[in-house]
C-alpha cells in the first residue's frame, strides 16, 4: 500500500472517530507541535493501520480502547475515546458495563472515575441521561 493510500485511510478513520461529538483536540495536535514528522509516523501507524484492520471493529477497538484507558485512570485520553466509542456506535448500555467491570481488576476508584468521563461525555453530547 501506498503512503498516500495509507494517509488517506488514516484520514478516514480519524474522521469516524473523531469527527462528531465533543470539541476536544486529540492528541495528534500535541505531537504535532513538539515533531511534525514523528506525528504524522505515528498517526499514520496508530489510525491508517493499527484502527483499520479488520479483525476487530471500530466498536470493538473503542471497546478495548476506553477498558484500558479506564484501568489505567488516563482520563483525558478516556474523554476522546469514549466519545470515538459512541461516534462509531458503540452501545451506551454496554460501555458503561465496561467501566462496571473494572471494579474486580482496576478498583472502584477506576470504575467511578471512568463513570464521570462517561457522564461528561454524554452531557456534552447532548445525551445525559441515558435512556
Amino acid at each position: 500500500m501506498s503512503e498516500e493510500d495509507i494517509k488517506k485511510r488514516t484520514r478516514g478513520t480519524a474522521k469516524e472517530l473523531f469527527g462528531k461529538g465533543i470539541k476536544m483536540d486529540p492528541p495528534y495536535f500535541l505531537w504535532k507541535a513538539f515533531d511534525r514528522d514523528l506525528a504524522n509516523d505515528l498517526s499514520m501507524f496508530i489510525t491508517g493501520n493499527l484502527y483499520s484492520r479488520t479483525v476487530l471493529t471500530l466498536q470493538e477497538r473503542q471497546m478495548v480502547a476506553c477498558a484500558m484507558l479506564a484501568a489505567l485512570r488516563a482520563t483525558d485520553e478516556l474523554k476522546l475515546h469514549v466519545n470515538a466509542a459512541l461516534n462509531v456506535g458503540c452501545d451506551p448500555e454496554k460501555l458503561a458495563e465496561v467501566f462496571f467491570q473494572l471494579a474486580t481488576y482496576g478498583g472502584m476508584p477506576a470504575v467511578n472515575e471512568a463513570l464521570e468521563v462517561y457522564r461528561d461525555v454524554l452531557r456534552e453530547r447532548g445525551e445525559w441521561p441515558v435512556k
